[in-house]
């Protein structure tokens, strides 16, 4: 089997651009606003522990700087931006090890359709379990929502994800908050209110969720029954009694 040799030519005029936060709602909330910013691909999450997650986009040069500029501001406006960083025209070796290998082989292949696709995403994050168990719990009882996954980033923050309309996510986080700071410290709120198809494919998702195509089911051999037809025996002709009509009387 032999060694991937990337091609040169594929990484002509790209970049690499990376913003990082302290908290897995920041930075899903700083990759949609880069997707929505310009043309990059969102290529996924690096998550190193004590809270630290980093998004990674590739694209043009012109549109990475644009990406990772207003991500970075976004991470700014929430108090969670750590630090960023654009690399322009990165070494093939750079990207093969990054998460971008990964990435590549899941748009290719795909994970199936998801039910919860095209609903506005809802963000609540607590440092420590029960409290985002709790959390949970109470906004699937306020509102229309469905819990779609949960995110462990370390330094004990979990993050519960949940699904549904604009509105609905809006009335499930309010009651999950005072949930969370009842049992044990909030952390970060966020609402994606129309997440990209690039944005949704990074997001982590339960398998419940997943739909994939189910094989179509056609037999593969046809067997078609011979009709047997069945003779009938002919009586001979000759042996058939044939009445004799009686002779004509010309008297009569």
């Amino acid at each position: 089997m032999g060694v991937y040799q990337p091609h040169t030519e594929d990484f002509k005029d790209k970049a690499l651009g990376l913003v990082s936060t302290g908290s897995f709602p920041a930075i899903v909330s700083a990759a949609d606003a880069m997707l929505k910013s310009s043309e990059v691909i969102l290529v996924g999450y690096e998550k190193i522990g004590s809270g630290h997650c980093t998004a990674i986009v590739r694209g043009k040069i012109s549109d990475v700087r644009l990406a990772v500029e207003v991500g970075a501001e976004n991470a700014q406006q929430n108090g969670q931006l750590i630090s960023s960083l654009v690399i322009a025209r990165p070494l093939p070796n750079l990207e093969v090890v990054l998460p971008i290998g990964s990435r590549l082989a899941q748009l290719t292949y795909g994970r199936g359709s998801s039910k919860l696709s095209n609903q506005a995403i809802g963000l609540l994050e607590t440092r420590g379990f029960p409290a985002m168990v709790g959390a949970a719990d109470t906004m699937l009882k306020a509102a229309e929502v469905e819990l779609s996954a949960h995110e462990i980033i370390g330094a004990g923050l979990c993050t519960a994800i949940i699904r549904g309309s604009v509105a609905d996510v809006a009335v499930a986080l309010e009651a999950g908050m005072h949930e969370a700071a009842r049992i044990g410290e909030l952390n970060a709120v966020m609402v994606i209110p129309r997440p990209l198809e690039d944005l949704e494919q990074t997001l982590p998702l339960a398998s419940c969720w997943i739909e994939k195509p189910q094989p179509l089911a056609i037999p593969t051999k046809i067997v078609e029954k011979e009709k047997e037809l069945e003779l009938v025996e002919l009586p001979d002709l000759k042996q058939i009694p044939v009445p004799l009509e009686e002779p004509l009387r010309l008297d009569e």
